[in-house]
This record gives C-alpha cells, structure tokens and sequence, in this order.
C-alpha cells in the first residue's frame, strides 16, 4: 500500500465524502490515507507549511498555496443558498458593518474573503473557532459574527439576528454558486498519482450518495453535540453536483472569486495552473 497523508474536517460534509476511500469500502488503488483532521483553518495553516500531500482547503488559502498546490476535480463544497452569515444579537444595518467588531472563522477562511469583497472597508475583526463565534456575539465579546457550516441552523434558536446573507450578496452579484472550499493536492507528486486519487475521490463521493447513510456511525463520531437531523442538513446543504466533480460553472465561479479578490488586492496574484484537469 502506498501512504498518501490527506487532511479533512470533522464537519458532517467532509466525513460524508471521505467515509468510503478512508475505510476501503470502494477501491483505493494501493493507496492507503494517513488521516489529519482538524478545524478547516488549522487545515489553511498545513497547506501553507506544506504539511499534507492532499486537503480540504478554503478557496481563499488556495491562493497563498497555488505555487505547490492545485485543486482536484470532486470533494468541493459550492452551491446555492448556502453562504456565510453575517449576523449579531441587534438588528444592524448595512451602514453600520464597516465599524463593527467582527468575529470571523479565520484569517484565510472564504467567509473572510467574502467578507473583504463585500465590505473591504469592515477590518475590526478577531478570529475564532467557528464554532465559538455564536457564543461570543452573544457574550458581546464583538458586536457581529461570521458564521460557517452548522450555525446557519441553530443562530436564530439562540436568539440572534442575521445582518447580510454573503451567499445571496454572492449569487446576486455574479449569478454564479458560492465557492466555499475545495480539495487541493500537492503539486510535486508524481501526475499518475494525481489522476488515481482525483479517481478515488470521485468514487468516494458517488458511493456517499448511493448509500447515503453508509457512514452515518463515522459522521456522528466527529458531529460533536450536532443532532442527527442538523447533521443531514449539513450534508444536504454542502454536498452536491459541485462535490462529485467540479464543471464548467464549478471552475468558472471559482475564478470569478479569484478576479474579484486580485482587483481588489486582497489575495495575490495567481498564475498558475489552478484545476489539476
């Protein structure tokens, strides 16, 4: 068996794609993964020290890693409807983001980056775990928060109100789905081995969607208190067309992101080769 070290999140969406090539229920090829999992910006963080030969990435890291990464064809998170929330415990107009305190995901998270197109002159922001953000607006430790996966289902229920929906700000202004994350691998590694895992992956996905509850015992393991019907939310919001391969309109919003961040100097420029195919 060939080791090939592979970094994910524990959130519901990632598991549910990597359940089938992590435990051999589809053929690997001879590749055997040696598993990292973490929060998606630790993730950020290993790709930049090149820690991992293939890992869940945000889009906005990608552009700081592109010179040794390139980005695989299945296993991204893009869509509809399901973009950052900017939200606080009072109502807050739009005049009034720019001298918020923010709390925000991560300094390389695409919630930032979206957050930057949006409103680049919003810069009071302080990072957190994700998961932490609800409970520090909520303890006035900032005046708004950046939310990320689950906490699109549970905000409201803690009392707190939505400012922007950075997906629909997206949507409406490109027409394009939302490029959340995606899976990058290293560019040194030898191309057949690319293809295989870019195949792998591929295979990984349509298995989740054939027998979608398959790894459901594996998802709740790392779904931390999530109730098992917020879990398939999670799944049913980040996993779709875009998941089991990226198109024509995958890479096309993928690019539109990264026009509008080097217009605005807010991620370097990128010449390379982005897509693997």
């Amino acid at each position: 068996m060939q080791k090939v070290s592979l970094g994910f999140s524990s959130c519901p969406n990632d598991t549910f794609i990597f359940d089938a090539m992590i435990h051999h229920k589809i053929d690997t090829e001879g590749i055997d993964f040696d598993l990292h999992i973490a929060d998606v910006e630790e993730l950020n963080k290993k790709a930049i020290n090149q820690e991992l030969d293939v890992t869940k990435i945000s889009f906005h890291a990608f552009a700081y890693i592109a010179h040794n990464y390139c980005l695989l064809d299945s296993g991204s998170a893009l869509g509809k409807n399901n973009g950052p929330l900017l939200i606080s415990k009072r109502k807050v107009y739009p005049d009034e983001i720019n001298d918020l305190k923010i709390a925000i995901p991560g300094e390389h998270t695409t919630a930032n980056l979206l957050l930057k197109i949006a409103y680049p002159k919003a810069i009071n922001k302080v990072e957190y775990l994700f998961s932490d953000i609800e409970e520090v607006v909520l303890n006035n430790e900032t005046d708004a928060g950046l939310i990320i996966h689950e906490s699109r289902f549970t905000y409201e229920k803690k009392g707190l109100k939505k400012i922007i929906d950075l997906g629909e700000f997206w949507e409406k202004e490109t027409g394009l789905p939302i490029p959340l994350g995606g899976i990058a691998i290293k560019r040194n590694l030898n191309n057949d081995l690319q293809l295989k895992i870019n195949r792998i992956l591929k295979k990984s996905v349509e298995y989740a969607f054939q027998n979608p509850k398959s790894g459901s015992d594996y998802i709740k393991k790392h779904a931390q208190e999530m109730s098992e019907e917020v879990m398939y939310k999670h799944i049913n919001l980040y996993v779709n067309n875009y998941s089991l391969d990226l198109g024509k309109e995958g890479k096309d919003a993928i690019r539109v992101l990264y026009k509008k961040a080097i217009s605005l100097e807010a991620i370097p420029d990128m010449n390379e080769r982005i897509f693997l195919t």
